[in-house]
């Protein structure tokens, strides 16, 4: 299969030029080896190479032998190749040296120093929309946040396509795969991860059945705002288990040492409105595809059920709106309030440019989400919160254009970095 473009290969270039270490961090099977390997000379697979323990223990510094920038690939398998990293670092002086890439963090026993001014780090998911070609980009975040509006684009999309893209998610390895084989091979991934990789992370053994309790319950209740409370009484009612509260969190941890849970923290902004802000963060899945793998949905079961699709649409659009905001230098958020009042996303750029978004499966809620959009801004505290550069609405099918009232609705096959 010929590798495609990433967006972070540019965050990628740059900071390499700027630190000695680059580290890549991101979920299993992302594609972070095959994007390290287009910069890399050299490559250790800490993973596969049977040496890598009995150098360990005898002369690890023979490991970080080899053409610069060296990829040390799974690197945490082998966790304290990371101090020896940071040590070589030093004494090299120059940038550029080490790609380490990971699928999992370290155990937090583990004694890692700091790698701060010698470490960049970099965070990358599954493709998106425009990585895998489903998008033509021409309507970009880059210009909303410069408030330039998108043109009219009739770049209409299929209830159905939207749905197969659903179900096949953004894994790089199944892109020209059939549905139901990357269907199958989703679900693949939800049995490794239930009984192997949340057990062998930690080195704890972990019951199968609840890992996969939790897992549907996350997907049931994916893009929203769940606390742990509520997964319990939802698997208790949904998956006639058991789960208590420490096991919760402690499950929750794993996958999140994983990078199987991609969470969207919430918008503060100043409000003239005496309503509190609600600060939990809302919780992802790494990808959407794993959500209708952990529940075995199939294409029927979600176009007979748009009300859940919509909420899989909106977890698609925020992990690509994750991708776009990080080419360009910002983080997303979400914003609901006391009164109920939601923003699906925020994107926020790090100088404190922002624009909101809201997220629709079809163009029969733009209304409502229009009307959610000037209500939020009317709510705003001008005085010490900046203006949103612009208000956009996200759809899956349908034009995008600008309406009568300066609101951007932009289809998700336009949209892009």
């Amino acid at each position: 299969m010929l590798y495609k473009l990433r967006l972070v290969e540019e965050e990628v270039a740059r900071k390499l030029n700027a630190s000695g270490a680059l580290l890549i961090r991101g979920p299993k099977s992302c594609g972070k080896t095959e994007t390290a390997k287009q910069f890399a000379r050299s490559i250790l697979q800490v993973d596969q190479d049977e040496q890598v323990p009995l150098l360990m223990a005898t002369d690890p510094k023979r490991l970080l032998v080899g053409d610069t920038p060296r990829l040390i690939d799974e690197w945490q398998e082998q966790p304290k190749i990371w101090n020896y990293v940071r040590h070589e670092v030093d004494n090299r002086r120059q940038k550029g040296q080490f790609i380490l890439t990971g699928s999992a963090n370290p155990n937090e026993d583990v004694k890692l120093h700091s790698g701060a001014g010698r470490f960049t780090t970099l965070n990358m998911r599954t493709m998106s929309w425009q990585e895998m070609d489903y998008s033509s980009g021409q309507a970009s975040l880059s210009d909303l946040l410069k408030g330039i509006a998108p043109k009219v684009i009739d770049a209409r999309t299929d209830l159905e396509l939207i749905v197969e893209r659903i179900l096949k998610g953004g894994w790089a390895a199944l892109l020209e795969a059939p549905v139901d084989d990357a269907m199958l091979l989703n679900r693949a991934y939800i049995d490794l991860l239930a009984e192997a990789d949340m057990s062998r992370v930690s080195d704890i053994k972990r019951d199968p059945q609840k890992v996969r309790a939790l897992l549907k319950s996350l997907a049931r209740n994916i893009a929203t705002l769940v606390d742990n409370t509520t997964l319990a009484a939802d698997i208790k009612v949904h998956e006639k288990s058991e789960l208590s509260r420490p096991t919760i969190i402690d499950y929750l941890h794993t996958l999140e040492r994983l990078m199987i849970i991609d969470e969207q923290p919430a918008f503060n902004p100043h409000i003239r409105s005496s309503c509190a802000l609600r600060k939990s963060a809302k919780r992802h899945l790494c990808d959407v595809s794993l959500a209708v793998a952990a529940l075995g949905l199939d294409k029927n079961a979600l176009l007979n059920n748009l009300k859940y699709t919509g909420f899989l649409f909106e977890s698609m659009v925020t992990h690509d709106l994750k991708v776009y905001a990080q080419a360009n230098d910002a983080g997303v958020y979400h914003y609901r309030d006391s009164s109920g009042l939601e923003i699906d996303a925020i994107v926020q750029q790090y100088s404190g440019t922002w624009a909101a978004f809201e997220i629709k499966l079809g163009t029969g809620m733009i209304e409502e989400a229009a009307e959610n959009l000037n209500k939020f801004v009317k709510k705003l505290d001008l005085t010490r919160t900046r203006q949103p550069s612009s208000l956009n609405i996200i759809v899956g099918t349908g034009i995008s254009f600008t309406r009568a009232d300066g609101i951007n609705v932009i289809s998700l096959s336009s949209f892009g970095k």
